[in-house]
């Protein structure tokens, strides 16, 4: 398979929004917030690119305005329009204070790499394609790469230490420069909104953890691909897609008002009277738990065990949960000459699996999670209430 990060990121994200873009080829129109990236990523390339001087800051800012004027971005108006360029004007002049491109020793901008990946589970061979920001040199033998983000919101140093992209964006420049020393380079997303920037690094655990989890997750999609099961995973990434309309989480906003949806009418009453009933359950739970412990305090305080109304009786019984000696049972069948039990008391169980998963690190955790296998597939509705 010949993919992408951005594609196996799109797959975990949402695999309906992975077949929609990958493999169906849909096309949707760029979002405005993808334009102004594109465009700040363009002008960044610029800044760093001696011609044969580096530009000043108000040719980098024209470079900018430039592209902003000629940009076709579906649906804005005038005053986003405006208010795209003042700030890509403002994030531009923090940068340039912070970042004079004559400071640096850029190697190389926009580089291409291809990381192949072979999966000695299938004997499959893949290719992995993508393209880095910058690259820069630090000392004589020591590299950085340089990842430009101009999303609102910062990762966590937990999470850049984990980031797939950036370990992804190392295997694939040890591709390319195989002389480079792994431990020697540097991984770093610069968050241009907050004009700062976030650096970790990779061992070559973590370097093979990237390898597996990456097999894993073809071997996934590919799976999906021969049972045709891509579900939509909805989530606040769902305004900015472009798939919303045809997504069968979404799809029934946008189809409300064309010919041909049987029953829509019968289906929205439907929809209302079980929000009703759901939430007179939800009272009823409330008022059933107040009535159960006015009655057993009533019971206790009256020393009796039972209760009569006119619908019935209502019994106060004790129930009594134990545990066990596990050390003392072993010793109590090996004497009886029964350990035969015992096996059959560490037989493994999904339940206790389940809950052991949680407290594993990732890549065990992906490990133990392919040996995993769908026995049984069924429908659950489950409602959420506007607030």
């Amino acid at each position: 398979m010949r993919t992408s990060y951005s594609a196996l990121e799109t797959f975990q994200q949402c695999p309906q929004k992975y077949k929609f873009q990958e493999l169906d080829k849909i096309k949707t129109p760029k979002s405005k917030e993808a334009v102004f990236g594109t465009l700040i990523h363009s002008t960044l390339r610029y800044l760093f690119s001696p011609n044969p001087l580096y530009p000043s800051l108000d040719e980098t800012i024209s470079h900018f305005r430039a592209g902003w004027q000629t940009a076709s971005v579906q649906g804005l108006s005038e005053e986003e329009h405006a208010m795209y360029l003042s700030q890509g004007e403002a994030l531009i002049k923090r940068f340039y204070a912070k970042n004079q491109p004559w400071n640096y020793h850029v190697v190389d901008l926009e580089t291409r790499f291809e990381i192949v990946l072979d999966d000695p589970a299938t004997g499959k061979t893949h290719m992995i394609a993508g393209i880095i920001d910058r690259v820069d040199k630090q000392g004589d033998s020591a590299f950085e790469i340089i990842d430009y983000k101009t999303s609102r919101k910062m990762k966590s140093q937990e999470a850049v230490d984990a980031d797939l992209q950036l370990s992804l964006y190392h295997l694939g420049l040890m591709r390319r420069w195989p002389h480079i020393d792994p431990a020697a380079v540097s991984l770093s997303l610069y968050y241009v909104k907050h004009n700062e920037k976030l650096t970790t690094l990779r061992t070559a655990e973590q370097t093979e953890a990237t390898k597996d989890h990456v097999r894993s997750v073809i071997r996934d999609i590919e799976q999906r691909i021969e049972t045709g099961d891509f579900p939509p995973q909805p989530s606040v990434l769902c305004d900015w897609c472009g798939y919303k309309s045809m997504c069968p989480a979404w799809k029934f906003l946008f189809q409300k008002q064309e010919a041909g949806i049987i029953n829509y009418e019968e289906i929205q009453k439907g929809i209302e009277e079980f929000f009703v009933l759901k939430q007179q359950t939800k009272e009823a739970d409330k008022r059933m738990g107040e009535l159960q412990n006015n009655i057993k305090n009533y019971m206790d305080a009256e020393g009796i065990t039972r209760v009569f109304g006119k619908s019935g009786v209502i019994s106060k019984t004790v129930q009594e949960r134990y545990q066990y000696d596990f050390e003392k049972i072993k010793q109590t069948l090996a004497k009886h000459n029964r350990l035969d039990i015992w096996e059959t008391l560490l037989t493994p169980d999904d339940k206790k699996l389940k809950n052991a998963i949680t407290t594993l690190p990732s890549p065990l955790k992906a490990d133990i999670l392919e040996a995993r296998s769908v026995a049984k597939k069924f429908d659950v509705l489950t409602a959420t209430m506007k607030k």
